[in-house]
């Protein structure tokens, strides 16, 4: 079922997607189109990871930053829109960063594990496992997280009612669906 180490056209690339800090370790495996563009993989990573895309981000590959152009932010990245992963990262093992919402630096190692050969009838992108939900946008980064899960877990906290009200109801750090993450994945043409 493997390929070579490297890439073709009828390949598709087995990623593990790791929140760098994470402890127990929030991740991710997918398998996406080895043509895809950055661009693209960008949605995937907000689907999987369970993000809202509401915050900047930008792809990190052998010292070059991918991403969209944000002077008032003095961001200035290589287009991500015409960036193939193939040709980026050729090879097993590579491994690379993506880093969403800039602010509280959500940084996420993404390492190619294998190349595999397309399946017939299979959609992909395809998420094919996970574990943990990842935290909530807007949260503090790794800090605010932190103090986040203090409170829900304690009712007497003078912040649990309105903690829990932002959240929408509440929040399972442990919790990942990979059946909906596939729903969603399947509107990614």
């Amino acid at each position: 079922m493997t390929h070579p180490k490297r890439a073709g056209d009828d390949s598709v690339y087995q990623i593990k997607v790791t929140l760098k800090g994470s402890h127990p370790p929030i991740w991710r495996r997918i398998e996406v189109p080895s043509h895809i563009t950055l661009y693209k993989m960008h949605r995937i990573l907000q689907i999987t990871m369970g993000w809202q895309n509401s915050h900047l981000h930008e792809f990190k590959i052998a010292g070059i930053s991918y991403g969209e152009n944000h002077p008032e932010y003095g961001l200035e990245m290589k287009a991500e829109r015409r960036a193939r992963l193939d040709e980026l990262v050729p090879e097993v093992q590579h491994t690379f960063v993506y880093d969403y919402n800039l602010d509280e630096s959500w940084q996420h190692e993404l390492l190619v594990e294998n190349i595999l050969r397309r399946e017939i009838g299979v959609h992909y992108p395809l998420c094919v496992g996970g574990d943990r939900a990842c935290p909530p946008e807007d949260c503090g980064g790794w800090r605010g997280y932190g103090e986040l899960l203090e409170i829900i877990q304690n009712p007497e906290d003078v912040e649990y009612h309105k903690t829990l009200e932002w959240l929408g109801g509440g929040f399972d750090p442990e919790a990942f669906d990979l059946d909906a993450v596939n729903k969603e994945l399947k509107k990614i043409r």
